[in-house]
Protein backbone atom coordinates (compact mmCIF):
# COMPACT_ATOMS: atom_id res chain seq x y z
CA UNK A 1 0.00 0.00 0.00
CA UNK A 2 1.03 3.30 -0.86
CA UNK A 3 2.55 6.05 2.00
CA UNK A 4 1.34 8.89 -0.26
CA UNK A 5 -2.38 9.72 -0.24
CA UNK A 6 -4.13 10.11 -3.74
CA UNK A 7 -3.81 13.45 -5.20
CA UNK A 8 -7.55 13.31 -5.87
CA UNK A 9 -9.90 11.22 -4.05
CA UNK A 10 -12.88 9.37 -6.53
CA UNK A 11 -16.02 11.73 -6.23
CA UNK A 12 -19.53 9.91 -5.84
CA UNK A 13 -21.44 13.14 -7.00
CA UNK A 14 -20.30 14.28 -10.57
CA UNK A 15 -19.10 17.66 -9.96
CA UNK A 16 -21.01 21.60 -10.92
CA UNK A 17 -19.68 24.31 -11.79
CA UNK A 18 -20.56 25.62 -8.21
CA UNK A 19 -18.12 22.64 -6.44
CA UNK A 20 -15.58 22.77 -9.34
CA UNK A 21 -13.54 25.23 -7.91
CA UNK A 22 -13.35 23.43 -4.52
CA UNK A 23 -11.57 20.51 -5.96
CA UNK A 24 -9.06 18.80 -8.71
CA UNK A 25 -9.64 19.34 -12.28
CA UNK A 26 -9.04 15.85 -14.11
CA UNK A 27 -8.64 16.23 -17.98
CA UNK A 28 -12.33 15.04 -18.61
CA UNK A 29 -13.56 18.24 -16.90
CA UNK A 30 -11.18 20.65 -18.38
CA UNK A 31 -11.90 19.75 -21.75
CA UNK A 32 -15.56 20.33 -20.72
CA UNK A 33 -15.23 23.45 -19.90
CA UNK A 34 -12.76 24.08 -22.33
CA UNK A 35 -15.86 22.72 -24.98
CA UNK A 36 -18.19 25.35 -22.92
CA UNK A 37 -16.13 28.27 -23.24
CA UNK A 38 -15.53 28.10 -27.02
CA UNK A 39 -19.35 27.21 -27.85
CA UNK A 40 -20.68 30.00 -25.46
CA UNK A 41 -17.89 33.21 -26.36
CA UNK A 42 -19.20 36.09 -27.71
CA UNK A 43 -19.24 35.92 -31.79
CA UNK A 44 -18.03 39.69 -31.62
CA UNK A 45 -15.32 38.89 -29.13
CA UNK A 46 -13.72 35.53 -29.34
CA UNK A 47 -11.15 34.09 -26.87
CA UNK A 48 -7.86 35.48 -27.64
CA UNK A 49 -5.91 32.28 -29.41
CA UNK A 50 -3.14 33.37 -27.01
CA UNK A 51 -4.98 32.81 -23.59
CA UNK A 52 -6.54 29.29 -24.85
CA UNK A 53 -2.81 28.44 -25.57
CA UNK A 54 -1.53 29.26 -22.36
CA UNK A 55 -4.81 27.60 -20.63
CA UNK A 56 -3.71 24.34 -22.02
CA UNK A 57 -0.34 24.48 -21.66
CA UNK A 58 -0.85 25.50 -17.70
CA UNK A 59 -3.06 22.42 -17.43
CA UNK A 60 -0.81 20.14 -19.19
CA UNK A 61 1.90 21.27 -16.72
CA UNK A 62 -0.29 20.35 -13.83
CA UNK A 63 -0.98 16.82 -15.45
CA UNK A 64 2.63 16.18 -15.72
CA UNK A 65 3.19 17.17 -12.56
CA UNK A 66 0.29 14.53 -11.24
CA UNK A 67 2.19 11.52 -13.44
CA UNK A 68 5.70 12.39 -11.63
CA UNK A 69 3.30 12.02 -8.34
CA UNK A 70 2.41 9.08 -9.31
CA UNK A 71 5.65 7.76 -10.06
CA UNK A 72 7.17 8.86 -6.50
CA UNK A 73 4.56 7.31 -5.15
CA UNK A 74 5.32 3.56 -6.54
CA UNK A 75 9.14 4.34 -6.06
CA UNK A 76 8.19 4.95 -2.19
CA UNK A 77 6.11 2.26 -2.11
CA UNK A 78 8.74 0.03 -3.38
CA UNK A 79 11.28 1.45 -1.13
CA UNK A 80 9.15 1.37 2.38
CA UNK A 81 6.24 -1.49 1.37
CA UNK A 82 6.22 -5.64 1.82
CA UNK A 83 8.31 -5.58 -1.19
CA UNK A 84 10.74 -3.10 0.01
CA UNK A 85 14.71 -3.50 -1.49
CA UNK A 86 16.22 -1.82 1.62
CA UNK A 87 15.36 -4.98 3.37
CA UNK A 88 15.10 -7.67 1.21
CA UNK A 89 18.63 -6.99 -0.25
CA UNK A 90 19.69 -8.36 3.44
CA UNK A 91 18.65 -11.34 2.58
CA UNK A 92 20.87 -12.38 -0.06
CA UNK A 93 23.39 -15.14 0.58
CA UNK A 94 20.80 -16.35 3.25
CA UNK A 95 18.00 -19.52 3.46
CA UNK A 96 14.32 -18.56 3.00
CA UNK A 97 11.71 -21.26 4.35
CA UNK A 98 8.92 -21.10 2.00
CA UNK A 99 5.49 -23.55 1.41
CA UNK A 100 7.09 -25.82 -1.24
CA UNK A 101 6.77 -29.64 -1.93
CA UNK A 102 10.23 -29.20 -3.53
CA UNK A 103 13.66 -28.68 -2.31
CA UNK A 104 17.21 -27.39 -3.43
CA UNK A 105 20.49 -28.20 -2.34
CA UNK A 106 22.16 -25.40 0.77
CA UNK A 107 25.14 -23.95 0.36
CA UNK A 108 26.59 -26.92 2.09
CA UNK A 109 25.04 -29.63 -0.43
CA UNK A 110 22.57 -30.41 2.27
CA UNK A 111 18.75 -30.75 2.11
CA UNK A 112 16.37 -29.31 4.80
CA UNK A 113 12.71 -28.33 5.21
CA UNK A 114 9.78 -28.81 7.83
CA UNK A 115 6.29 -30.20 7.83
CA UNK A 116 3.32 -28.87 9.13
CA UNK A 117 1.46 -32.53 10.74
CA UNK A 118 -2.49 -31.48 11.08
CA UNK A 119 -2.80 -33.47 14.36
CA UNK A 120 -0.27 -36.45 16.02
CA UNK A 121 0.65 -38.75 13.53
CA UNK A 122 2.23 -42.83 14.41
CA UNK A 123 4.50 -42.69 11.60
CA UNK A 124 5.90 -40.65 9.62
CA UNK A 125 8.32 -40.95 6.43
CA UNK A 126 10.64 -38.95 4.09
CA UNK A 127 11.40 -39.71 0.55
CA UNK A 128 13.47 -37.29 -2.24
CA UNK A 129 12.44 -38.19 -5.96
CA UNK A 130 14.40 -36.72 -8.75
CA UNK A 131 12.92 -35.99 -12.02
CA UNK A 132 13.45 -39.44 -14.16
CA UNK A 133 10.95 -40.03 -10.62
CA UNK A 134 13.55 -42.46 -8.48
CA UNK A 135 13.93 -42.20 -5.08
CA UNK A 136 17.08 -40.98 -4.28
CA UNK A 137 16.96 -41.16 -0.42
CA UNK A 138 14.31 -42.03 2.05
CA UNK A 139 14.50 -41.17 6.10
CA UNK A 140 12.21 -41.87 9.10
CA UNK A 141 11.11 -39.08 11.70
CA UNK A 142 9.06 -42.05 13.30
CA UNK A 143 5.83 -40.71 15.87
CA UNK A 144 5.72 -36.78 15.47
CA UNK A 145 2.99 -34.23 17.74
CA UNK A 146 0.62 -32.21 16.13
CA UNK A 147 2.51 -29.18 14.65
CA UNK A 148 6.08 -28.30 13.11
CA UNK A 149 8.44 -31.28 12.27
CA UNK A 150 12.06 -29.96 10.75
CA UNK A 151 13.83 -32.76 8.76
CA UNK A 152 17.64 -32.57 7.30
CA UNK A 153 19.52 -34.61 5.06
CA UNK A 154 23.25 -34.16 3.48
CA UNK A 155 22.16 -35.41 -0.23
CA UNK A 156 24.99 -38.08 0.54
CA UNK A 157 24.51 -41.99 0.45
CA UNK A 158 26.22 -44.29 3.76
CA UNK A 159 29.10 -44.17 1.84
CA UNK A 160 29.61 -40.41 1.62
CA UNK A 161 28.86 -40.07 -1.68
CA UNK A 162 27.04 -37.04 -3.41
CA UNK A 163 23.55 -38.75 -4.69
CA UNK A 164 21.93 -35.61 -5.52
CA UNK A 165 22.98 -32.12 -6.27
CA UNK A 166 20.10 -30.04 -8.35
CA UNK A 167 15.79 -30.18 -6.99
CA UNK A 168 14.21 -33.16 -5.54
CA UNK A 169 10.57 -33.66 -5.00
CA UNK A 170 9.68 -34.08 -1.32
CA UNK A 171 6.88 -37.01 -0.74
CA UNK A 172 5.42 -37.19 2.73
CA UNK A 173 3.73 -40.46 4.05
CA UNK A 174 1.81 -39.55 7.69
CA UNK A 175 -0.35 -41.53 9.30
CA UNK A 176 -2.03 -41.73 12.38
CA UNK A 177 -3.92 -45.10 12.40
CA UNK A 178 -5.29 -46.38 9.58
CA UNK A 179 -5.64 -42.32 8.58
CA UNK A 180 -3.39 -40.90 6.59
CA UNK A 181 -2.65 -37.27 7.63
CA UNK A 182 -1.74 -34.55 4.68
CA UNK A 183 0.52 -32.13 6.38
CA UNK A 184 1.60 -29.20 4.96
CA UNK A 185 5.67 -29.08 3.43
CA UNK A 186 8.01 -26.14 3.45
CA UNK A 187 11.53 -26.03 2.20
CA UNK A 188 14.50 -24.08 3.20
CA UNK A 189 15.98 -22.88 -0.59
CA UNK A 190 19.00 -20.10 -0.56
CA UNK A 191 18.59 -16.71 -1.82
CA UNK A 192 21.36 -15.58 -4.85
CA UNK A 193 20.07 -12.17 -5.25
CA UNK A 194 17.17 -9.83 -5.97
CA UNK A 195 15.47 -8.78 -8.74
CA UNK A 196 14.54 -5.65 -8.97
CA UNK A 197 11.00 -4.44 -9.70
CA UNK A 198 9.22 -3.08 -12.84
CA UNK A 199 7.03 -0.08 -12.94
CA UNK A 200 4.51 -1.12 -10.51
CA UNK A 201 5.46 -3.63 -9.39
CA UNK A 202 7.28 -5.83 -6.56
CA UNK A 203 10.83 -7.09 -5.91
CA UNK A 204 11.69 -10.73 -6.30
CA UNK A 205 14.14 -12.67 -4.26
CA UNK A 206 16.10 -15.40 -7.01
CA UNK A 207 16.01 -18.38 -5.22
CA UNK A 208 16.94 -21.96 -6.40
CA UNK A 209 12.96 -22.38 -6.37
CA UNK A 210 12.69 -19.43 -8.74
CA UNK A 211 11.64 -15.82 -8.38
CA UNK A 212 9.76 -15.34 -4.62
CA UNK A 213 7.83 -12.61 -3.18
CA UNK A 214 9.32 -11.37 0.23
CA UNK A 215 6.53 -11.96 1.74
CA UNK A 216 6.46 -15.63 0.40
CA UNK A 217 9.64 -16.37 3.34
CA UNK A 218 8.40 -18.51 6.09
CA UNK A 219 11.38 -17.80 7.86
CA UNK A 220 14.66 -16.29 7.31
CA UNK A 221 18.50 -18.03 8.13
Amino acid sequence: MSVIDGLNAPNTIAPTSASIGSQALDQRAFLRLLTTQMTTQDPFNPVDNTQMVAQMAQFSSVAGIAEMNQSLKTLISNLTGSGRLSDASNWIGRSMLTKSDVITPLADGAYAGELELPSAADQVSISFVNAEGATVHSMELGAQEAGAAAFMWNGKNEAGQVVADGPLRVVVTARAGTTNLNPTIATWTPIAGLQSPAAGGEARLVTGLGLKKPEDAIRIA
